[in-house]
């Protein structure tokens, strides 16, 4: 699980600045790190997928920069059309375990 890699990370979500990524409306965000402005992908942490309520797939991914720090979490709607709405966790079919 991605809170056993990160103790911190409810202290991180909580304090996290996010922006909100231009990506044609499918709902993705970058965490702003003020202190590092060449920022890049480093790794997928985490891989989820869910049905939006107009029964498209979307695909999400938590990643982190090339410093395994916070980075995105980006959501691709497999049809590039806007997310209509944000998931539960229980909608969410997690990928990779």
């Amino acid at each position: 699980m991605l809170a056993n890699q990160y103790p911190n990370l409810d202290f991180v979500l909580d304090t996290s600045e996010v922006d909100e990524m231009l990506d044609g409306g499918m709902g993705s965000i970058r965490f702003v790190d003020k202190n590092t402005h060449e920022r890049h992908l480093g790794k997928v942490l985490r891989e989820a997928e869910f049905l939006d309520t107009d029964g498209i797939l979307v695909s999400i991914g938590i990643n982190s920069d090339q410093r395994g720090r916070l980075f995105e979490v980006d959501f691709w709607k497999v049809d590039f059309s806007p997310l209509r709405k944000y998931p539960s966790v229980a909608d969410l079919t997690m990928l990779g375990d």
